[in-house]
């Protein structure tokens, strides 16, 4: 088929576009409003336009005349606001909203395929139907019942994620793992001492981040390291811990996770690094990001939290042009 030209809406970091690049694609466009994330795309994909802009206000027949026909849209729109992790907070709607900014690029480009990311919970998003219905009204057929989790691609990481595929062709096949182990955490912890630990009973700890840690200690004893988990509910009892030797917990835009060891008779910590959740997220080290000028370590942070994991994207794009070529048409 050649190389697809592919452009990625909300593009944060680059995590789809890495993946559909390490699947033979042609990455020719990213639109993200956050700068942050723009600077990240460029250096990742230097060959690209981006779009800082509010993607509500860009006309996409002026963007297909100065980039040309599109074979693969992505897309991951804004998703806190669909997450059972957003709580009781109450929900934007205009945040919503920004998942039929696909509609709109996909009426002007007619590109062959259409790939959605968010969160398993859009479903119940009240305009969710009328959003599937829109894409069926440019004659897509489509599977939104491809939820997957980034564990069996390779990635150390557990993180469990929706993805709607549209195609102008056949209805899209369901997407199965790679077959790859299951990676640890431990495989993503950088060993080389640059970064710096801290006793973990210093005087200022927060106490909750010691009754967490003594909770890990007792079920795993005091000679072996763990994951501390800041936020969020516990899975399989653990609370607010996590082995070294499972998947990571899904990362998100906040710090936490801390990396505890052992040390001569107590234990030693600190926070799991930009460049370590990079790794969990399933980049290669090729990958830019510490490298990137002006970028806050929040920011490097919040930049994962809010990706997609490449590997995921990369077996997606795969499947899609493999179902193509199967059939026997061009």
């Amino acid at each position: 088929m050649g190389s697809l030209r592919t452009i990625d809406l909300f593009c944060g970091a680059g995590g789809c576009s890495y993946g559909a690049r390490n699947a033979g694609t042609q990455i020719i466009a990213g639109f993200d409003i956050w700068e942050p994330a723009t600077k990240v795309f460029k250096a990742n994909f230097p060959d690209a336009i981006i779009y800082p802009n509010d993607i509500s206000k860009l006309d996409p027949s002026k963007v297909k005349k100065e980039i040309g026909e599109i074979d693969i849209i992505l897309a991951s729109p804004e998703c806190t606001s669909h997450s059972i992790a957003k709580g009781a907070a109450e929900r934007s709607d205009e945040s919503r909203d920004t998942a039929f900014e696909v509609v709109r690029f996909a009426k002007e480009f007619k590109s062959p395929w259409i790939v959605i990311e968010n969160v398993v919970g859009i479903k119940k998003w009240d305009r969710y139907e009328e959003l599937i219905d829109e894409l069926k009204s440019l004659r897509y057929k489509i599977n939104d019942e491809v939820i997957l989790n980034s564990e069996n691609f390779g990635v150390p990481q557990s993180r469990i994620r929706r993805f709607i595929l549209c195609s102008l062709f056949e209805t899209p096949n369901d997407v199965k793992h790679n077959g790859s182990p299951k990676r640890a955490v431990k495989s993503i912890l950088d060993h080389s001492g640059k970064y710096k630990f801290t006793p973990l009973r210093k005087e200022g700890r927060a106490e909750a981040t010691i009754t967490k840690a003594e909770y890990a200690i007792e079920i795993v004893g005091r000679q072996e390291p763990f994951i501390i988990v800041y936020y969020g509910s516990g899975i399989n009892g653990n609370g607010g811990w996590q082995s070294i030797n499972d998947p990571l917990r899904t990362i998100t835009t906040i710090d936490r996770f801390a990396y505890v060891v052992p040390e001569n008779g107590d234990h030693k910590m600190r926070m799991l690094q930009p460049e370590e959740l990079k790794i969990a997220m399933g980049y290669n080290p090729d990958f830019i990001l510490d490298e990137v000028e002006g970028l806050t370590r929040r920011k490097r942070i919040k930049l994962m939290g809010n990706g997609v994991c490449p590997p995921v994207m990369e077996k997606i794009v795969q499947s899609l042009i493999a179902q193509r070529e199967v059939s026997g048409e061009s």
